[in-house]
């Protein structure tokens, strides 16, 4: 491309030193929590026959990829923000950009996937185990995969064919698209509306996946006829709808937009909580909020 800029400078958040320390410490305290928490429900699931069903494999599959999300933040944000590594460049800049948006919309797709999953075990629980075999598990955990990175392929690749002249100062402590197409120096409307597409095309969809399989959920809980029965069938699914309310509120306030350059600020904060605070939470509320992890759990410990 035709960049003159070959670095750039990540801003982070701006205040006095004890401000930025204490956004330090606690970044250090939530990826180091994140990262122990889902490794633990990895190992968990992986040492405990009992979890070996398809629901928990993709519940390991979304525990891998927060492991990953988090560190493509986290230890370089820490490093903007105590000021040791504030500069990133423009290739560097570019893959941490397509790494996270792919891992963002795996997750979208994970979670859609985990709804479809959730609706055969309600709907169709006789069948269940012939529907949802460890083949189909395979192909769509894969499918999620594959389908996230190559979304946004050609998102990082319009992205890296931006001219960016100068300012080279990003109002993020991350590269964000956003942040990214503020400094562009060339038109960024057909970015923009790659953006706005390839948003709708996996935000979107997925998020329609997973209402219209709550729906169908919702619906065949009410019909059960005991307390006892509605109590546990929404019980198998109530982790995974906090984690999906949490998750689309906040990537689509961030991504299907018109504007890719409004609110940078507010960008920044809501950002902070989809790629720090939203993996933090996911391994405690998938472990307070389900029975048969607390009861593996139990036993894990009564071995050691």
């Amino acid at each position: 491309n035709g960049t003159s800029v070959k670095e750039f400078i990540l801003l982070g958040f701006p205040g006095t030193w004890q401000f930025r320390v204490s956004f330090v410490v606690v970044f250090a305290l939530m990826y180091t929590l994140t990262v122990i928490g889902n490794a633990s429900i990895i190992a968990l699931v992986w040492r405990s026959s009992n979890l070996h069903t398809p629901m928990y494999f993709f519940l390991c599959n979304l525990s891998f990829l927060e492991i990953w999300y988090t560190t493509g933040v986290a230890p370089k944000a820490i490093g903007v923000m105590l000021g040791t590594s504030q500069t990133i460049s423009f290739s560097v800049c570019i893959f941490q950009l397509f790494f996270l948006l792919s891992l963002g919309s795996t997750e979208c797709f994970l979670l859609s996937v985990m709804a479809y999953d959730r609706y055969l075990a309600i709907c169709y629980p006789l069948r269940y185990s012939s529907l949802m075999n460890s083949v189909l598990s395979v192909r769509l955990a894969l499918s999620s995969w594959l389908g996230g990175f190559l979304a946004i392929s050609l998102l990082a690749f319009l992205t890296s064919r931006q001219t960016f002249c100068g300012p080279d100062v990003i109002n993020h402590f991350l590269c964000d698209i956003d942040s990214c197409l503020a400094l562009s120096c060339s038109d960024t409307w057909p970015v923009e509306l790659a953006t706005f597409l390839i948003s709708i095309i996996v935000v979107v969809t997925s998020c329609v996946v997973t209402l219209v399989s709550y729906m169908y959920i919702i619906s065949s809980i009410l019909r059960i006829q005991s307390a006892h029965g509605r109590k546990k069938a929404f019980s198998t699914c109530s982790a995974h709808l906090s984690v999906v309310t949490i998750w689309y509120g906040s990537t689509m306030f961030l991504y299907v937009k018109p504007s890719a350059q409004s609110s940078l600020d507010v960008n920044k904060i809501v950002n902070t909580f989809n790629t720090m605070v939203t993996p933090f939470l996911n391994p405690f509320i998938y472990t307070l909020r389900n029975k048969e992890v607390k009861l593996a759990l139990g036993r894990a410990f009564q071995k050691k």
